[in-house]
């Protein structure tokens, strides 16, 4: 028997928010600050090159110097280090970005077959930190998930202090042996612990702006542990999530909808919040 109805079902969905976004959540400048800042003296050094027409001259000179500041050169085309990427070199061979700047002729191949030697010797750019800068307010955008995820977790903890209710928030379920009897391998960090006289509410807070695999994911993975912590005695799954992305995951989610007894979304909440209010 389904815990919720086809009509229940619906009029979530129908609830169910385009965005969450604030005005802070688009970018992150203190972070990109940060980023800056740590390759900031190499950018200076490699404006040197800004403006040179002989380009390889000017280049060997800075290797010369100083060839560690050619080590910020990926940046340049908007590709971090860490992310390793791949290229087909000359000899059809597949080679990480990094490997160009191992060597002199490296380099100069790097420059000149990225489009970046035309670049510096046009000047087109007048500044290569407040150019990079631009590079990762561009690349900040690829946060922009977690920045929705914290977004809701932020908006939740509003509604749950707003209530007046005693909780805590990332808390391991290895806490409670009796929730770790019942996940088994499954050791869960739940968002927020909500504590009543009546039961601890464990809470687990999402949003979706965007479809994609891992909203299948998280509601077959939350169709599992919600029985699983309902069972013990004194504890309850509790699911907020909310996000148009759903729409197109609407299945799975219509499947942990009927399985779980409190599936929320933004607007239905606070009536959840009003019931506990009564219990604490």
């Amino acid at each position: 028997m389904n815990i919720h109805t086809e009509e229940q079902f619906n009029t979530f969905l129908s609830q169910l928010s385009e965005t969450n976004a604030t005005l802070g959540f688009w970018t992150n400048f203190e972070k990109i600050k940060r980023n800056v800042a740590g390759i900031e003296i190499k950018l200076n050094t490699l404006n040197y090159l800004l403006g040179k027409q002989d380009l390889k001259k000017a280049v060997i000179e800075l290797w010369n110097n100083d060839k560690s500041v050619f080590d910020v050169l990926q940046i340049l085309i908007a590709c971090r280090k860490r992310d390793r990427k791949k290229v087909i070199n000359a000899d059809a061979e597949f080679v990480y970005l990094e490997q160009y700047m191992e060597t002199l002729d490296g380099v100069l191949e790097f420059i000149t077959a990225t489009g970046l030697a035309r670049i510096f010797q046009d000047k087109n750019v007048k500044n290569l930190v407040d150019y990079v800068f631009g590079v990762e307010v561009g690349l900040d955008s690829n946060a922009r998930k977690n920045r929705s995820g914290d977004a809701m977790e932020d908006t939740v903890e509003l509604v749950i202090n707003g209530a007046g209710l005693n909780y805590r928030k990332e808390v391991k379920s290895k806490e409670w042996s009796e929730i770790t009897n019942a996940l088994g391998t499954d050791e869960k960090r739940f968002d927020f612990v909500i504590y009543t006289d009546a039961k601890v509410y464990l809470m687990e807070v999402n949003f979706y702006s965007g479809g994609g695999s891992k909203l299948n994911e998280t509601a077959r993975s939350f169709s599992e542990i919600g029985p699983k912590i309902n069972a013990v005695p004194g504890f309850e799954f509790v699911w907020v999530t909310d996000g148009k992305g759903w729409e197109k995951a609407k299945n799975k989610l219509q499947e942990a909808f009927y399985t779980i007894p409190r599936v929320y979304n933004l607007t239905t909440l606070k009536d959840f919040m009003e019931e506990l209010k009564i219990n604490v």
